[in-house]
């Protein structure tokens, strides 16, 4: 009896690109829909294949999911991470950057926001862990440098209300978009242009919150 012909294994850029399509339908289907919501059916849909070749490269929707969550969290931080432990950067270019940074991930990722914010409620001690780890290595350094940029006279703001003011001023108005086109009578293309103009307000106001007061 002759032996059947074993399939051929994806070449690996086919590979890597289908992969990659998996992994952008799975991360517009669990940022939109959530864990519970999506099934590996839908992915399979989305990304214009069969599910039996989505088994093949992600064995479970868990395991796809928890890939797509911390690549997500991972992008989301990135812009603190990166340009904080850039040395030939001055705290105004810091801040220029990642304000300008984070602008422009969420006008591509609208939906980011409130997918960390669901995970950040389900999974409290699993995104700690992460964040921790992503942040250590610029932590210490950026508090150092703050503080004593305080001690100087040349800032004087606390690191906590620094972050929170830079996280919040850049990122609110994403989450809060619905809610601030109805109210506001702002339309897509509008809301776009406005994000635009807050890349050089939010650096502006955070650097007049640390102006020490005369």
């Amino acid at each position: 009896m002759a032996r059947a012909k074993a399939k051929p294994k994806p070449s690996a850029d086919k590979e890597e690109t289908t992969e990659e399509r998996i992994k952008e339908a799975a991360r517009k289907l669990f940022t939109q829909k959530g864990f519970a919501a999506t099934r590996t059916r839908d992915i399979a849909e989305e990304a214009g294949i069969n599910l039996a070749l989505l088994n093949y490269y992600f064995r479970s929707k868990q395991k796809l999911y928890d890939l797509v969550m911390m690549e997500n969290f991972r992008e989301f931080i990135k812009g603190i991470t990166v340009n904080f432990t850039d040395e030939n950067l001055t705290m105004d270019q810091r801040i220029e950057k990642i304000v300008a940074a984070y602008v422009d991930m969420l006008t591509r990722l609208p939906d980011l926001p409130m997918f960390i914010l669901n995970e950040i409620r389900g999974n409290p001690s699993k995104i700690a862990a992460r964040l921790n780890e992503e942040l250590t290595p610029m932590r210490q350094q950026f508090f150092n440098r703050l503080i004593a940029s305080n001690k100087e006279g040349k800032t004087d703001l606390a690191p906590f209300h620094f972050v929170a003011n830079l996280v919040g001023l850049s990122i609110f108005p994403f989450i809060g978009r619905p809610i601030l086109q109805r109210v506001m009578q702002v339309n897509d293309e509008q809301f776009d242009q406005l994000m635009q103009e807050r890349k050089k307000l939010v650096p502006m106001w955070i650097k007049s919150m640390m102006t020490p007061a005369k």
